[in-house]
């Protein structure tokens, strides 16, 4: 397979290493992805892995040189995994063929152990009424004759696994599993050929349907998580109407169209492309983004995204964004990040996976050696080994994290929160302070604009198109009061303080007072409107913008106290407007004027009071604060640097998915801590019983099995752990709105 050519699959990472994406068959357990990733990361050429339990998906980066992509998969099938190009659609058949072999296995399993229980409660029954031993052997030999073949079939998602993975000379939890069953199985064909009084044909039944159970939910959580995502995949248009320079419109593939052009949409089509709305008037569904199906109306100069429904008016959108980079994109980037990068618990559950099919083994065998020199016989040894192998099972401590981890991820994808790294779940849950950003966080990124006022047209013509140039919510809002304008190429930003370019000669500067060299007393922001300083040689203005409050940013603030958090604003923008914003949310922690490092500091000077911070901001100049905080959340409205820095993106205009996050957070490491101390409850009350000969194999069976279950069941009591907080907290929005500010607006 080394000898293939991949070359057409590699693609360039956003750090500008090269990528590749396969898809693994075989991944059945944690102690897999450890595996994996250990095996490509000692490849020549130092690649990096990241395996995603959840779709399968193993990311293989490397900088760029003389690294064969192909060594992957050569790497990979001697330990019995097969990697391919990562394809969607030939995952999702794959995972259906799956799921339909589990659920044939499984209706095997369940139809076989039923029968065979019914005929061993009939010897037990008849055992305390002296059943003839011809009937008895019968009985048996009729549980044989139904166990054997049914174990074959249904056996073999283990049975191969384990195959495999001895045959690669390592092991994994479908080895223990499998030697259990087999050993149940030879033992019982044993005594029945001896005609002894019990057999384990049940036992070794039961045991393979409760584990294919649980495989089954396993795959279902999975599949349900990935729905969301998938759903939004699905709403990428092929085909856009390309409209050309001489104003004919042609059907042309997305992959053919480039930022810079122009797409047709017809009323009732699906926006193909992210841009903006060059001609035209309409209303958007934009519930993709925002989870609210009440339509937005869109005008020249406002943002569409790929996937909304234009509902009424034709729109001609200028291309931000087509085949590559749009808000679909970054969705699946978020999720895919969010399921691939581990956890401390998940780190903590894979080590243990890694080490116990080893111990589960020693364990039995010392158990049955132990016995052999008490004295025991040969069929007691057998039976209490096998009881120890089975009862020792590590499918609870495997699935313990990973179900809390998926299932919480889907429940939080639902309410609008995307994880950008796996491990954000546990440090929300520690958060005990939330600092939040004020412009295009507290405050929707779209500012209500004063007018031009008395500046002249010719100068305000000149710093709308530099407010074109600039990423920041301030000049992004002055942009939008001219006609779209091209950006200039010789632009630069300088964050938290403005943007600069070359006018005909002239220097001309957007941005703060201070960048742009005016420090006016008596135009200082005390009425609380944020100030936009303009300079063009030795002329200059000043731009008046009002802020526009989150609808339930009241009721969230005073959801976050009323639950103990300290919350506090750090803002860039001037002092009154901070304290305006303060005034109106109740928060008495607000510090305005503020630069990066200044945020940075007070955010490490919070750390060594042993706080653990939530910082939420959105611009960037928030950048900084949000990689040095304890954990932090964007804006899906935020620059494409902070969404990159921050540990979570949150969609729409609402604040309530940072409290959804907060809470399930919480919800999720109880329910994590609760299924590994369940799990090791279990063996510590369990295994001590069958070494002592205390436990039958159908008891061990039901015992492992019930534990699997029992951890699973407590993950998904999770689903609906951030989407009822959600609700709950747009309720209260909805009655605690505060009223209009004299400079500054509430969302409708």
């Amino acid at each position: 397979m080394a000898s293939l050519d991949l070359s057409g699959f590699v693609h360039a990472a956003k750090d500008g290493r090269d990528e590749i994406d396969f898809a693994v068959q075989g991944v059945t357990c944690a102690a897999c992805i450890g595996k994996i990733e250990r095996a490509v990361k000692a490849l020549p050429g130092a690649p990096d892995a990241r395996l995603n339990f959840a779709t399968r998906r193993l990311k293989v980066q490397w900088n760029s040189g003389a690294f064969d992509p192909a060594a992957v998969a050569a790497k990979l099938e001697p330990l019995g995994y097969y990697a391919r190009p990562f394809d969607q659609g030939a995952l999702d058949s794959d995972d259906a063929a799956e799921a339909k072999r589990l659920l044939r296995c499984l209706a095997v399993a369940g139809f076989a152990a039923m029968n065979v229980m019914l005929l061993s409660v009939s010897v037990w029954a008849g055992a305390a009424s002296a059943i003839d031993p011809a009937t008895r052997d019968l009985f048996h030999w009729i549980s044989a004759l139904i166990a054997l073949p049914a174990a074959a079939f249904a056996g073999q998602p283990f049975f191969s696994s384990a195959f495999k993975a001895l045959m690669a000379r390592t092991t994994n939890m479908d080895v223990p599993i499998s030697v259990g069953v087999v050993l149940a199985l030879a033992l019982s064909l044993v005594e029945t050929i001896r005609g002894a009084e019990q057999v384990y044909f049940d036992g070794a039944l039961m045991l393979m349907f409760f584990l294919l159970v649980g495989r089954a939910l396993d795959q279902a959580m999975r599949r349900k998580t990935r729905a969301v995502a998938a759903n939004m995949a699905s709403l990428r248009a092929q085909q856009a109407t390309l409209m050309k320079i001489d104003g004919t419109m042609v059907e042309t593939p997305i992959a053919a169209i480039a930022p810079g052009d122009r797409v047709y949409v017809r009323p009732g089509e699906r926006v193909p492309v992210d841009g903006r709305v060059g001609v035209g008037a309409s209303a958007v569904d934009d519930s993709l983004i925002t989870g609210e199906t009440k339509g937005r109306s869109v005008a020249a100069g406002d943002g569409v995204y790929a996937g909304s429904i234009n509902l009424s008016g034709a729109l001609e959108v200028d291309v931000v964004a087509a085949s590559a980079g749009t808000l679909l994109d970054e969705v699946e980037r978020l999720l895919e990040n969010a399921l691939s990068t581990k956890s401390r618990y998940v780190r903590l559950a894979d080590r243990v996976a890694a080490y116990y099919a080893p111990v589960v083994h020693l364990t039995a065998l010392l158990t049955g050696i132990g016995w052999a020199i008490a004295g025991a016989s040969l069929h007691d040894v057998f039976v209490i080994a096998i009881s120890v192998l089975i009862v020792t099972c590590p499918c609870a401590i495997a699935l313990a994290i990973p179900a809390v981890q998926v299932v919480v991820a889907g429940a939080l994808l639902r309410s609008g929160v995307l994880l950008n790294r796996g491990d954000a779940i546990e440090r929300l849950a520690e958060v005990d302070t939330v600092v939040f950003d004020k412009t295009g966080t507290l405050t929707l990124p779209e500012l209500a604009f004063d007018g031009l006022g008395d500046i002249p047209p010719d100068l305000a013509k000149i710093a709308v198109r530099l407010a074109a140039s600039s990423h920041h919510p301030l000049a992004r809002a002055l942009a939008k009061t001219g006609a779209p304008t091209p950006p200039f190429a010789n632009a630069v930003e300088e964050p938290a303080r403005g943007v600069r370019a070359m006018v005909k000669g002239e220097e001309a500067r957007l941005g703060s007072l201070e960048f742009c060299g005016l420090d006016t007393p008596n135009d200082s922001g005390v009425d609380g409107l944020s100030r936009l300083a303009f300079r063009l040689g030795s002329r200059t203005a000043i731009f008046r913008l009002s802020q526009v409050l989150r609808a339930d940013a009241p009721a969230s603030v005073d959801w976050l106290r009323r639950r103990g958090y300290r919350v506090a604003i750090l803002s860039g923008d001037n002092e009154a407007a901070v304290g305006e914003i303060a005034r109106a949310l109740g928060v008495e922690d607000a510090v305005g004027g503020l630069k990066p490092a200044q945020k940075v500091a007070r955010l490490a000077a919070l750390a060594q009071q042993g706080r653990k911070t939530l910082m939420v901001g959105d611009g960037l100049n928030d950048a900084p604060a949000l990689a040095g905080a304890h954990v932090s959340m964007s804006p899906s409205s935020a620059a494409d640097l902070a969404q990159n820095v921050a540990d979570a993106v949150f969609m729409g205009d609402l604040l309530a998915p940072v409290c959804a996050a907060l809470q399930a957070s919480k919800r999720a490491v109880d329910a994590m801590r609760q299924n590994l101390v369940m799990a090791a409850l279990y063996n510590a009350a369990a295994v001590p019983l069958a070494i002592f000969g205390h436990l039958t194999p159908i008891v061990a069976a039901l015992a492992m099995s019930s534990s699997s279950l029992v951890v699973t069941v407590n993950a998904l009591r999770l689903r609906n752990a951030a989407a009822l907080d959600l609700a709950s907290n747009g309720n209260v929005a909805a009655t605690k709105r505060s009223a209009p500010l004299s400079s500054m607006k509430v969302a409708a």
